[in-house]
This record gives C-alpha cells, structure tokens and sequence, in this order.
C-alpha cells in the first residue's frame, strides 16, 4: 500500500502547521489579551508558486496578488501600479521579498530570498512591509514555502498575520 498522494500530504502538513499556530494564539489569548470580533473575509489559501503566478495581472477577470515575506497579499485595488502594464507589475505573480527590500524590479531580485541583504535593507523590508502592504491590502495567503520547511515538515516557527476572519475550517 502506498502512502497518501503529496498534494495531500502537503494540505495535512499545512493544516498542523496552522493548527499548531492557532493553538499557541489562543494559549496567547488566554492569557489576558482580549481577542478582536470575528470579521468575515475570503478564506486565507496556501499558494504554491505556480498558483501564485496565475495571479500576475495579465487577466483582466483574476485579482491581482503578490507575496512579501510568505504572506500573499490581494494588490487588485492598486491596479494602476501592479496591474498589466504598470509600474510594478513585475513584482506581481510571485514572493518579491528581496525586491521589495532592495526597492528593485530587476528581474534578479524578485525572489523570496533574503541571503545576503544588508541590515538596512531588512529594516526597510519589515518597514514597507508593515506600513504598506499590511496596513493597505488584504491577506489572502502564506506561500507554501512560508508554512514548511524545505523537506515539507510543518514550520513550527510559522504564524499567521493578524487575521481576524482566519478560520481552519474555512481553509481546507
């Protein structure tokens, strides 16, 4: 008998890791932190990169997401900088981490990859980051890359951004 198909244990590892995640939020909570009203949203997906890249803004009917740090954000309300033709289409479709960090759209640089930044390019990173993307998009995802490991073990270290409609049971 073989073993389970590895898209399927791809899904089983991220929803440990997503348990294991909100487990440790609610022990948080527990412990004298008021929690927020639920708020209904789409649910929060795990993208691999060929799924992300089917969202690089060339269709005019699919929103239009990116990733920065692992965390895929909706960008389609700022269609005029990330959509076909704009300025910032190439960062779309993708985890432009190290390009959003180095404030680079050379081809090089949009990856996920973060080896050798500088200190100030991380502190800008985590700065563009936090003021622009979190406060400005919607969460729609982690990368699969965000939620395992390489050798697709759960990432014990993952854990979601402020999610106030995260729900497991609406995301598998």
């Amino acid at each position: 008998m073989t073993g389970p198909a590895p898209g399927r244990r791809l899904r089983w590892l991220a929803a440990l890791a997503l348990v294991l995640a909100l487990a440790a939020g609610l022990l948080a909570a527990g412990a004298g932190q008021a929690p927020r009203p639920a708020e209904r949203g789409p649910p929060v997906r795990l993208f691999t990169e060929e799924e992300l890249a089917r969202y690089g803004g060339e269709e005019e009917d699919q929103p239009i997401y990116m990733a920065v740090k692992g965390v895929v954000f909706d960008v389609t309300s700022g269609k005029e900088f990330y959509g076909r033709g704009a300025p910032y289409n190439a960062l779309t479709g993708k985890d432009s981490t190290r390009g959003v960090a180095k404030m680079s759209l050379d081809p090089a640089d949009l990856t996920h990859d973060t080896t050798g930044l500088t200190s100030e390019e991380l502190e800008s990173l985590d700065d563009v980051f936090t003021k622009v993307y979190k406060a400005k998009y919607p969460i729609v995802g982690y990368t699969a890359r965000r939620i395992l490991n390489e050798d697709g073990s759960p990432n014990l270290d993952f854990k979601p951004e402020d999610q106030p409609h995260f729900d497991i049971k609406d995301e598998f």
